[in-house]
């Protein structure tokens, strides 16, 4: 009997990323893969194919095949543009010194109340696009420049209507808890009890965030405050990630970990205590190397010991106005085997299987197996480690949005 699909893909190698599968990419040679509605039917080598026939054949041209690249936690939806800080950090002020005067994220938060949702949307667009042509196919978008209820429904509603209109996944998620508003000085326990009270039983109820994250740090808000936040965020059924340990150690990342966090997100100052915390309870650990490049940071994250423990270990671009103004998850790559040590299959892995974790989905994406989505990208490359050695020149051949071709437009 012959089978029958949507599309097949031969002579293709794939760079699974399937951990069951051997060798560091879960690489199959001379691969076919089938594909019917959204999701991945067959795959396999091409020999042990069965009798097939697709509306449509694509012929791989022996090139090699990732599942769809993931960016796992960016902060895509803003007004403004902080040049100036870049200039006055070159100058020797340190990100926490900015913050304290005024600047770092509340410049951005009066940038964004002041904007309206289709400037949001008009500014958004071209940093979307530019991840969606390096062959991102789902990326995370966190509000927390409003810290007011009305600007932190804005931001997520520009978030969502960008998934309308784009061929891309995209997952949202409340950041309220990312600092403290001006109008709020002195009183961040009063600030915690609105973003607990009204700002995400309103986010709820619109279905506009998909999880909840907080920054707990001393330029921020402190362990007990963020664990008001968690509680609320569980009381409404959404899941949390948490900034953590990005600038101090202050025990952040074992209250996610407890809480069963998705993601510990920074974790430059993770002890090892932190570590096992996350080992336990299958907390991904979320690098962002970018924001380690931009602000010159010299304490890395334990790598060695996240490995040895077995901790996912996802990459991301944190593409945000201040920290990281960098919209490549490509570059993020390299600079985490450059920077971090990684290998490049680590870093492949960062950007798939360990970010669909991250972002509680991989039980539909982030590798390439039957029965989940068909989210790929086709590249003109001899090997996967060309994907984070190679910048600029080497470019999607072809993106896979639920099997369907997609451009970023």
């Amino acid at each position: 009997m012959t089978e029958r699909c949507d599309l097949l893909i031969t002579n293709v190698h794939a760079a699974t990323m399937d951990p069951s599968l051997p060798g560091a990419y879960g690489a199959i040679e001379d691969a076919a893969v089938a594909v019917t509605g959204n999701k991945i039917v067959w795959i396999g080598p091409r020999r042990e194919l069965p009798e097939s026939t697709a509306d449509q054949i694509i012929d791989g041209e022996g090139q090699w095949l990732t599942p769809g690249l993931i960016d796992c936690h960016t902060h895509l939806v803003y007004g403004g543009h902080r040049a100036g800080e870049f200039a006055r950090r070159l100058g020797g002020e340190s990100y926490e010194e900015v913050a304290r005067a005024g600047g770092g994220i509340l410049s951005t938060v009066r940038a964004t109340r002041a904007a309206s949702a289709a400037d949001l949307y008009r500014k958004a667009e071209p940093r979307l696009k530019a991840l969606m042509n390096e062959g991102v196919t789902t990326i995370e978008i966190k509000s927390g420049y409003g810290l007011d209820l009305d600007t932190e429904l804005k931001q997520l509603r520009v978030a969502r209507r960008l998934a309308q209109h784009y061929p891309v996944n995209i997952l949202t998620t409340c950041l309220a808890a990312h600092a403290l508003p001006p109008e709020y000085d002195g009183r961040a326990d009063d600030y915690i009890t609105l973003v607990c009270e009204e700002i995400l039983p309103a986010v709820a109820k619109e279905q506009l965030a998909d999880a909840v994250d907080m920054f707990c740090e001393n330029i921020a808000f402190s362990v007990e405050q963020c664990q008001r936040v968690i509680d609320a965020a569980h009381h409404l059924d959404l899941p949390v990630k948490v900034h953590a340990e990005q600038l101090a150690s202050t025990g952040a990342t074992r209250m996610a970990a407890k809480a069963g966090a998705l993601s510990v997100d920074h974790i430059e100052y993770i002890t090892d205590e932190d570590v096992a915390a996350m080992a336990e309870s299958g907390t991904a650990a979320v690098l962002l190397p970018g924001a380690f490049y931009t602000l010159k940071e010299t304490r890395m994250p334990p790598i060695d010991k996240l490995r040895a423990a077995g901790v996912p270990m996802a990459i991301s671009t944190d593409l945000n106005p201040g920290t990281c103004p960098l919209g490549s998850l490509r570059l993020m790559m390299n600079m985490s085997c450059n920077l971090f040590g990684l290998t490049p299959a680590e870093a492949l892995a960062g950007v798939t299987r360990a970010a669909a974790r991250a972002l509680g989905v991989c039980c539909s994406r982030g590798v390439l197996r039957a029965g989940l989505r068909a989210d790929m990208v086709l590249w003109p490359m001899e090997s996967p480690d060309q994907l984070a050695y190679e910048m600029g020149a080497l470019q999607p051949a072809e993106v896979f949005f639920g099997g369907r071709h997609v451009t970023a437009g």
